[in-house]
């Protein structure tokens, strides 16, 4: 059986394509998530967001059990959240932090990430496209 890609999504990104559309693009993210399952080509997408810490945490629970990979876009817990990190530490296979911007080309505030010790890649600044490209490279890491 194949196991499911989890596609995790932090706070404010159920505001794409409206917010900050100069950094974030035009790209809803009810978009990004057909180009995730376009891109997996019949695999399984367990594609969810949340402005909620503790339900990301409750997911990436799930998915230790679940999961073949995750794919995670913490966006502002990316560089708040010891509680993010602890769980991804968890997690037995590939994890792909990605960012739509690049976070090293904007605010201090943005360059230092909690996440990435964890993760196996980091995707930054490709926008919404990265998001296909980390599907694809979970299917490839996990082949």
């Amino acid at each position: 059986m194949i196991k499911p890609i989890y596609v995790l999504n932090g706070p404010n990104l159920n505001r794409l394509g409206v917010r900050e559309p100069e950094i974030y693009g035009r790209t809803t993210l009810s978009e990004i998530e057909t180009m995730c399952r376009e891109a997996a080509g019949g695999q399984p997408i367990e594609f969810r967001q949340s402005n909620r810490e503790y339900e990301l945490i409750e997911w990436i629970h799930e998915a230790i059990d679940r999961a073949g990979g995750i794919i995670i876009n913490p966006a502002a817990f990316t560089f708040t959240s010891i509680a993010l990190l602890d769980a991804l530490k968890m997690f037995p296979g590939p994890i792909i932090e990605l960012h739509i911007s690049n976070i090293h080309r904007r605010e201090a505030i943005y360059h230092e990430s909690l996440v990435s010790p964890v993760a196996t890649a980091v995707i930054a600044g490709l926008g919404a496209q990265g998001y296909p490209l980390a599907v694809r490279a979970i299917q490839h890491l996990t082949s």
